[in-house]
């Protein structure tokens, strides 16, 4: 099994799973019941993995957000809970969501597995959110153990590919704007106006910052086998959410 191919099969299932805890009504919920107002539960949960910090590193480690929105938000959510137990919460969403959500003949507590092999083993160099969602409270059920590394490894892959699209030449604004501008509002930025320059961005450029991402996560993937990224594969594939 090749490593760059197994980082591209999994790509959209790393991306797109755990991301679906962060937007439920539910995780919303349990933010406003800790005492968080609206967007503030997301910053401080995601945030808080990395401590006590100026929000100014919680924004830069967010990448594609305008950084004024992220530390105010930041510093807006400081007097609900210290970050770490923010973080915790945060991440117990993760694990109810699975519970409710995850679904499919999969073996989770393998996958689990399998992405905890990756995770513990991988250099964190340069991914301060995986390093500090890999210090939170890790579930005892085989679903939320699964979400819990398959964040993390989102997480690693998300550092990935901020670090390839600056290489290529990319700044967050642009990024959003090029690839999702119709979420140029959620991430905080005031509207679809981006340097002249960017509207005419070459495509290859995109596909480069693309292409080093997989590369960079086929490097994450090789700690495994062969016969262990196929499983990998076989697993993510198989999982259906409810």
């Amino acid at each position: 099994m090749n490593a760059f191919d197994t980082a591209k099969a999994t790509a959209q299932a790393i991306g797109e799973i755990p991301s679906n805890f962060m937007i439920d009504p539910n995780t919303y919920k349990r933010g406003t019941e800790l005492g968080f107002s609206g967007f503030d539960f997301y910053v401080a949960g995601r945030g808080g993995a990395l401590g006590e910090v100026p929000g100014s590193v919680v924004a830069a480690s967010f990448f594609f957000f305008k950084p004024t929105m992220i530390v105010n938000s930041w510093n807006a959510s400081a007097k609900v809970m210290d970050r770490r137990s923010a973080g915790n919460e945060f991440a117990k969403c993760a694990h109810l969501w699975a519970e409710s959500h995850l679904s499919g003949d999969v073996d989770f507590l393998r996958l689990a597995k399998l992405l905890g092999q990756v995770n513990t083993q991988v250099n964190p160099a340069g991914s301060p959110l995986f390093a500090g969602w890999l210090s939170l409270d890790v579930p005892t059920s085989p679903k939320g153990q699964a979400i819990h590394q398959l964040n993390a490894l989102r997480e690693l892959r998300g550092s990935y590919h901020q670090a390839a699209i600056l290489v290529n030449g990319i700044g967050p604004h642009q990024a959003v704007a090029i690839k999702t501008p119709y979420m140029l509002g959620i991430y905080g930025w005031d509207g679809p106006e981006i340097e002249e320059e960017s509207k005419h961005l070459p495509v290859t450029k995109w596909e480069q910052a693309e292409q080093a991402t997989h590369e960079m996560t086929a490097r994450a993937l090789s700690l495994l086998d062969d016969s262990e990224q196929s499983e990998l594969i076989s697993l993510l594939g198989a999982i259906e959410i409810i």
